[in-house]
C-alpha cells in the first residue's frame, strides 16, 4: 500500500553490532541481561517484557519477522478473554505486514493433551482426542468469525511428542535436567544460576512442591509418567506425556531454530510459562538469548470486576454468544480503542462506544459519497484545509503505530479527520453554484478505508455483504434503489411551491396544502423501513439510502427518527 512512503517517514538506523549475537551462536555463553539483537532495524519500537521498556524492533532477517504464539488448550469453548488476546495480536501482525511491509511467519501450538482435557474426557466418557478435536475445530471457527488471520501453521502437541522426547534428551545431555525413579524429568533451575527470573514475580516464586524427589521447589516437569486411564507415549523414562512448558519450546524451535524474533501471549502466561520456556530453550540451544522480544496482552475484565475473564472463575462469555449481540467489526474496534498491553474492561457501554465509532465513520462515508455524486448540496468546502488534514493524519497514524503499535492514538487521528470532513459536509437547501470539491473526499474515503483494512476492518463492504445474505445477487439493493427513486419523485411533486397571497401582505412561496399528505406518507415510509434495515436520508430535493448493518443500529435509528407531524403541520 504505502510501504515505501511509510518507510521514508520512519527513522532507519544502521544495524547494531553486538559482541554476542542472540541467534544461538554464543555457544555456552549465557546471561540474564537482554542483548540488543543485530540485524534489520525496522524503525519501530515495541515494549519488550524482557526489559520492561520500549526497545527498537530489530529482526534477524530484513523484511521478515518470526513470530510464535501460545495457542489454546482445547478442552472447552473459547471466550472473549481469549478473543481479546488473539484479535489484538492479529492487529499487530496486520500492522507489521500491511503497513510496514514485514512478512510475518506465525506459528501456533494447539495444546491437545493436558490435565484439563483428560479430566473433561473422563467426565464425558469419550477419548481425550475427541474432546480436543471438537474444541480445536470450534476455536478455529471462532477465529474465522472474528476475522483473525490463521497462522502459517498450527502444530498439535500430540503430533510432536517424538520431537519433544528428543528435545528433553538434549537438555539432559547439556546438564540442565534430571530424571527421577518415578519416571519424571525435571528442569534443573540451579543449573542456570541467576538467569532464572526474567519476568516480573519470577525471582520470588517458590514453585510447586510436586514430587518429593525434586532438587529445588522451582524445578518444573519436562516429562511426567501417565496415570491409569491417561494417554501415554513411550520414552526413555517410561510411559508418560510431556509437561506443559516443553511443548512450546520444542514446537517453536522445530520451526524457527535457535533464534526467534517475537513471542506473544497473554500477560498471565509470562510466569511461569514463558519464564520456563526461555529457560529450557536456552538450555537446549546453549545460547544466551533465544527469543528477542516478548509481547504480552493485557487481561480482559468484566467491568466492575478485578478478576480476569476465565473459565475457572466461570465469569466468561463465549465468542459464539457474544456474536449474537455484536459484530466482529465492533469487537475489533473495541480492541483498537485501547493499547494492546493494557487491561480492558468489557461492558455494554464500552461495546456501544466501539459501535458508535464505526457508525460515525460509515455515516461519513455515506455523506461524502452523496456529496461526490451531487446528491448532497453543501456550502463551499475548504479544500486546501482538508488536504492538509489528510496529510497530517497519514503522518500521525504512522508515527503512532511505529510507537509500540499505539492503535488508540491512530484511531483518534482517523476520527479527527472524519470530524473535520463532517464539518465541511453541512447540507444547505439550495446550492449557490460555487465550485465543488469531490476529489478530496474521495481521497479521504480511500485513505480511511485502507487504514481500517490494515486493522482488519472492512466497513465499506459490510453493507454489500450483508445485503447479499438477505437477498440474491444484490436484488434487495436494486429494489431499494427503485423504491427510493420513486419516493424522491413523489417528494419533489409534493415540495413544489406556489405563490401564496394574503390580504395586506406581499406574495410568498408555500406548499400546496393538498400535497402535504404526500410528504407525510413519504416520511411514514422512510420511518417504517428503518426498523427493517433500510435507512433513507432526505437531502433537499434528492434522497440517498443505505442498508443498516445490525438490529441494534436499526433500533438506535428508530428511537431518533422524527415524527412527520413535527415538520408538516
Amino acid at each position: 500500500m504505502w510501504r515505501k512512503t511509510v518507510r521514508s517517514l520512519l527513522w532507519k538506523a544502521k544495524p547494531f553490532t553486538v559482541t554476542c549475537r542472540s541467534n544461538g551462536s554464543c555457544g555456552g555463553v549465557s546471561q540474564k541481561k537482554w542483548t540488543r539483537p543485530s540485524g534489520f532495524d525496522t524503525g519501530l519500537k515495541t515494549f519488550n517484557s524482557l526489559t520492561k521498556q520500549k526497545e527498537p524492533l530489530i529482526l534477524a532477517r530484513e523484511g521478515v519477522a518470526s513470530w510464535y504464539s501460545c495457542g489454546p488448550t482445547v478442552y472447552d469453548h473459547a471466550h472473549l478473554g481469549h478473543a481479546c488476546s488473539y484479535v489484538r495480536f492479529d492487529i499487530l501482525q496486520r500492522i507489521l505486514s500491511r503497513l510496514f511491509g514485514i512478512t510475518v511467519i506465525h506459528a501456533m501450538v494447539i495444546t491437545d493433551i493436558d490435565d484439563k482435557i483428560i479430566r473433561r474426557s473422563l467426565e464425558e466418557n469419550v477419548s481425550p482426542s475427541i474432546i480436543a478435536r471438537m474444541y480445536e475445530d470450534e476455536f478455529k471457527k471462532d477465529m474465522t468469525s472474528l476475522k483473525v488471520i490463521p497462522p502459517a501453521v498450527y502444530l498439535r502437541v500430540t503430533e510432536n511428542v517424538p520431537q519433544i522426547v528428543t528435545f528433553i534428551e538434549q537438555i539432559i545431555k547439556n546438564g540442565k535436567a534430571y530424571t527421577t525413579q518415578e519416571g519424571d524429568v525435571y528442569f534443573d533451575i540451579q543449573s542456570i544460576g541467576d538467569r532464572y527470573g526474567k519476568f516480573v514475580g519470577a525471582v520470588d516464586s517458590q514453585g510447586d512442591a510436586g514430587s518429593s524427589n525434586k532438587n529445588d521447589l522451582r524445578d518444573f516437569a519436562l516429562w511426567k509418567p501417565s496415570k491409569p486411564q491417561e494417554p501415554y507415549w513411550e520414552s526413555p523414562w517410561g510411559r508418560g506425556r510431556p509437561g506443559w512448558h516443553i511443548e512450546c519450546s520444542t514446537v517453536a524451535s522445530s520451526i524457527f531454530g535457535s533464534q526467534l524474533d517475537i513471542h506473544s501471549g497473554g500477560i498471565d502466561l509470562a510466569f511461569p510459562h514463558h519464564e520456563n520456556e526461555v529457560a529450557q530453550s536456552e538450555a537446549y540451544h546453549q545460547c544466551g538469548q533465544w527469543a528477542n522480544y516478548f509481547l504480552h496482552s493485557g487481561h480482559l475484565h468484566l467491568k466492575g470486576s478485578a478478576e480476569k475473564m476465565s473459565k475457572s472463575l466461570k465469569n466468561y462469555i463465549t465468542i459464539k454468544d457474544f456474536l449474537q449481540s455484536y459484530s466482529a467489526n465492533e469487537f475489533r474496534m473495541f480492541c483498537l480503542l485501547t493499547k494492546y498491553r493494557s487491561a480492558i474492561d468489557y461492558s455494554d457501554s464500552s461495546m456501544l462506544e466501539a459501535r458508535s465509532s464505526l457508525g460515525t465513520i460509515i455515516t461519513f462515508f455515506n455523506d461524502a459519497q452523496a456529496y461526490m455524486k451531487g446528491q448532497l448540496q453543501c456550502s463551499p468546502v475548504q479544500e486546501a484545509f482538508l488536504w492538509e488534514r489528510l496529510a497530517k493524519t497519514k503522518a500521525s497514524v504512522v508515527t503512532a503505530l511505529a510507537d509500540d503499535f499505539d492503535t488508540p492514538r491512530a484511531i483518534s487521528a482517523v476520527m479527527d479527520l472524519v470530524y473535520h470532513g463532517n464539518c465541511q459536509l453541512q447540507p444547505v437547501s439550495k446550492s449557490d453554484g460555487a465550485a465543488r470539491s469531490p476529489a478530496v473526499f474521495g481521497a479521504m474515503i480511500g485513505y480511511i478505508r485502507d487504514i481500517l483494512d490494515v486493522f482488519g476492518l472492512d466497513v465499506l463492504h459490510t453493507k454489500v455483504q450483508e445485503a447479499d445474505v438477505t437477498s440474491t445477487s444484490g436484488s434487495l439493493e436494486a429494489v431499494v434503489e427503485q423504491l427510493t427513486h420513486f419516493r424522491s419523485e413523489v417528494r419533489a411533486f409534493a415540495l413544489a411551491c406556489q405563490d401564496v397571497t394574503t390580504t395586506g401582505t406581499p406574495k410568498k412561496r408555500g406548499l400546496y396544502p393538498e400535497r402535504i399528505p404526500l410528504l407525510k406518507a413519504c416520511d411514514v415510509l422512510r420511518n417504517d423501513l428503518a426498523p427493517l434495515g433500510v435507512l433513507i436520508k432526505d437531502r433537499g430535493g434528492t434522497s440517498t439510502w443505505e442498508i443498516l448493518r445490525d438490529r441494534e443500529t436499526r433500533k438506535s435509528w428508530t428511537k431518533t427518527r422524527r415524527h412527520p407531524a413535527e415538520i408538516y403541520i
